[in-house]
C-alpha cells in the first residue's frame, strides 16, 4: 500500500452529485466582526483606570459593556453591540469580562449579565441591564446629543 499523495486543494474538492461540477468549500463570511476595532476590549485594571482617567476632561461618552464568556445574552447582544459602535463613531466602546476585571463590576453595583453603562466625564449618567436594544439604541441617541 502507496500513500496517497495530493494537494489541499484536491483534498477539500467536493464533486456536486448532480451536476458533476466540483466544488471548493469557501470561508463563511459573518455579517460582523469577531474581534471588532471599534470596541476595546479591557484586560487589567491599568488599562481600565488609563482609559477612564483619559476620558474625563472630555465630554465624549464611555459606553461600558460587562460581559463573560459563559453568559449567553452577552453573546446575544454582541453583533448589536459591535453595530451601534461602528455607527456612532464619537462614542468610546469598551468591553469588560467580569471574570477577569470582577472589581471594576463590583464598583457599578451590578448583578446582571449583559449590563451596560454610560459614562461622561467620568460620571455614571445610565445603565441598561439585559439585551434591550431599542433601550440602548435610544439611550445613545439621547447621550450623543446632549451636552453637559
Amino acid at each position: 500500500m502507496g500513500a496517497n499523495v495530493s494537494t489541499p486543494e484536491q483534498r477539500f474538492q467536493v464533486t456536486h452529485f448532480r451536476s458533476r461540477k466540483s466544488w471548493t468549500p469557501q470561508p463563511e463570511i459573518y455579517p460582523f466582526k469577531v474581534n471588532s476595532p471599534c470596541i476595546v476590549e479591557i484586560k487589567n485594571m491599568n488599562q481600565w483606570k488609563s482609559r477612564l482617567n483619559a476620558l474625563k476632561d472630555t465630554n465624549k461618552l464611555l459606553v461600558i459593556e460587562f460581559t463573560a464568556k459563559w453568559c449567553g445574552p452577552c453573546k446575544t447582544l454582541e453583533p448589536k453591540l459591535e453595530e451601534l459602535a461602528a455607527k456612532y463613531t464619537d462614542v468610546e466602546f469598551v468591553k469588560i469580562d467580569v471574570d477577569v476585571l470582577m472589581s471594576v463590576w463590583m464598583e457599578f453595583n451590578l448583578s446582571t449579565l449583559p449590563a451596560i453603562v454610560f459614562m461622561k466625564r467620568g460620571r455614571e449618567v445610565d445603565m441598561v441591564v439585559g439585551v434591550k436594544v431599542d433601550e440602548l439604541e435610544r439611550k445613545l441617541n439621547k447621550y450623543t446629543q446632549s451636552f453637559f
